[in-house]
C-alpha cells in the first residue's frame, strides 16, 4: 500500500504540462484489437489503469511495445479467451474488451469490470446494445458469456447518454452487418477521439460528438496511427491547483473548448485566468466568490471534476452549492475535507459549502480516484504536512503527479507502508 506526504502553503508556479486523456487511452487500447494491422496510439499517458490494460492484451497474446508515451499493438496473435476475474476487475474499462472481442469474434467470456467504487455502475446499458445488434447475454454469477451467431446493426436508444454504453455500442458496430443508430449518445470529447482512430482504420461513423451516432459497418479495419486528445481531467485539477495556491501558474497541452465549463465558473468566483489557443494561466486569490454548480454530461460539469473542485469551494466568502446527478455515492471525500477544516453538509445527491476554510493537516484517505486528487489539492493548502492514503487511486488516472507538482513548488513524496 501507498502513501503521499505533501507538505501545503507553497506557492506553485512555473509550467504544468497535461498529458493524453486517461478516459481515451482506456478505449482506445482495447479498441485496438479490432484491426488486423499493426495499431500506433501516441500520447499514451503513464497510469496504471494502462498498465491493467496492458496486461489484459498479453494474456489475450497480442504484442504490444511502449516507448516514450507511444504503444504500438499488434493484435494478429491474439487467442480469444475467457479474461479472468482478477485482471478484468482492475479497472472500470476493462469492458471495452468485452464489446472489442465480440465484435471481432463474435464471443466473449469476462467478468464484470472494477473501478471506483462512486455509486452504481451498471451495465445494463452496454448490454441492451449488444442485444439489439444480436448478442445473446448469459450471465453466471459476476461472469458474462456473450455470443452471436451475426451482429447486425440496429437502433440502440441509450435511456441515459452513458460514455461507456455509447463506446461499447460503437465498438460492436463497425464490423456489424448494415447500420446502427444509437440515440442519446454521450457527446464526450474522448467519443471523437476514438471514433476518429476506429474511421482511421476504415471504419464508417458519423455524428460522434453528437446525441445521434451512425456506423455502417465493414468487413475489416486495417493499421493506422492515432494520438491520445490531453486530458481535460488532469489539466482541470491542475487549473485548480493554480486558483488555490497559483502565481501565474501555466497548464499547457490543453484545448481550452473542452474545460469551458470549469473556467466559466472559476471566472464566476472571481479567479484570474489568461486563457491561450493551449494553455492557461492561473493565479491565486484570497476573495473567491461562492457559486452553485451541478455536474451534466458533456458539454455540462463533468462529474470527474466536481470533487476537486469541492476544495475551491471552501475557500468561498459564503455558501457554495453542488449537486451530483451523475453517480450517488461521490460525496465520499467530503468525510476527509471536513476532518481538515472545512464545513460542508451532505443532503443526498447535494452539498452545501460553508466557507471560507482555513485547511489544516490530517492524515486521510482517498477513497476513489477524484477524492483523492481532492485531497491532494487540499493538501497543498493546508498548514503542515498531510499524509494521503490508499493514493494509489490516484496513481491510475494522473500520470507522474509527484515530478508534476514537484517541479511546480510542490514538496510531495510517495512511500510505501
Amino acid at each position: 500500500m501507498l502513501q503521499m506526504k505533501i507538505e501545503g502553503n507553497r506557492i506553485l508556479e512555473g509550467i504544468v504540462k497535461v498529458g493524453g486523456a486517461k478516459n481515451s487511452a482506456v478505449a482506445l487500447v482495447p479498441a485496438s484489437i479490432l484491426s488486423d494491422g499493426v495499431i500506433t496510439i501516441d500520447n499514451i499517458p503513464n497510469i496504471s489503469d494502462i498498465d491493467a490494460l496492458n496486461e489484459i492484451l498479453e494474456f489475450l497474446g497480442a504484442k504490444v511495445e511502449k516507448k516514450e508515451g507511444t504503444m504500438t499493438i499488434d493484435s494478429s496473435t491474439i487467442t480469444n479467451k475467457e479474461i479472468p476475474e482478477k485482471i478484468s476487475k482492475k479497472l472500470r474499462a476493462s469492458y471495452y474488451f468485452m464489446s472489442a472481442l465480440l465484435g471481432k469474434y463474435k464471443h466473449v467470456e469476462m467478468y464484470f469490470p472494477g473501478g471506483c467504487s462512486i455509486g452504481a455502475r451498471p451495465i445494463d446499458q452496454t448490454l441492451k446494445g449488444f442485444k439489439t445488434l444480436g448478442a445473446k447475454v448469459k450471465e453466471e454469477g459476476n461472469k458474462f458469456i456473450i455470443d452471436a451467431e451475426e451482429l447486425i446493426g440496429g437502433h440502440v436508444y441509450l435511456d441515459m447518454p452513458s460514455v461507456g454504453a455509447t463506446i461499447n455500442t460503437i465498438l460492436v458496430a463497425v464490423k456489424a452487418k448494415g447500420e446502427t443508430i444509437i440515440e442519446n449518445a454521450a457527446k464526450e470529447p474522448e467519443i471523437v477521439n476514438i471514433t476518429t482512430f476506429l474511421n482511421n482504420m476504415g471504419a464508417k461513423i458519423t455524428g460522434a460528438g453528437t446525441s445521434e451516432i451512425r456506423i455502417k459497418g465493414v468487413e475489416k479495419l486495417g493499421k493506422c496511427f492515432t494520438e491520445v486528445i490531453p486530458d481535460r481531467i488532469e489539466a482541470g485539477t491542475y487549473i485548480l491547483a493554480g486558483a488555490l495556491m497559483g502565481n501565474k501558474l501555466r497548464i499547457e497541452n490543453i484545448i481550452p473548448d473542452h474545460v469551458e465549463t470549469l473556467t466559466l465558473k472559476l471566472k464566476e468566483m472571481g479567479v484570474p485566468m489568461e486563457i491561450g489557443d493551449d494553455y492557461i494561466i492561473v493565479s491565486k486569490t484570497d476573495n473567491l466568490k461562492p457559486i452553485r454548480v451541478r455536474t451534466l454530461g458533456y458539454p455540462g460539469f463533468p462529474t470527474d471534476l466536481q470533487q476537486p473542485l469541492t476544495t475551491l469551494l471552501t475557500l468561498g466568502n459564503g455558501v457554495s452549492e453542488l449537486e451530483e446527478t451523475i453517480y450517488e455515492n461521490r460525496f465520499q471525500n467530503v468525510e476527509y475535507l471536513n476532518k481538515m477544516g472545512a464545513n460542508i453538509i451532505i443532503d443526498g445527491r447535494k452539498i452545501k459549502i460553508i466557507g471560507p476554510t482555513v485547511f489544516h493537516s490530517e492524515t486521510v484517505k482517498a477513497t476513489d480516484l477524484r477524492a483523492g486528487a481532492c485531497l491532494i489539492l487540499a493538501a497543498l493548502k493546508s498548514d503542515r504536512i498531510t499524509t494521503i492514503t490508499e493514493i494509489e487511486h490516484v496513481l491510475r488516472g494522473y500520470e507522474n503527479i509527484v515530478e508534476k507538482l514537484s517541479n511546480i513548488g510542490a514538496k510531495i513524496s510517495i512511500e510505501e507502508i
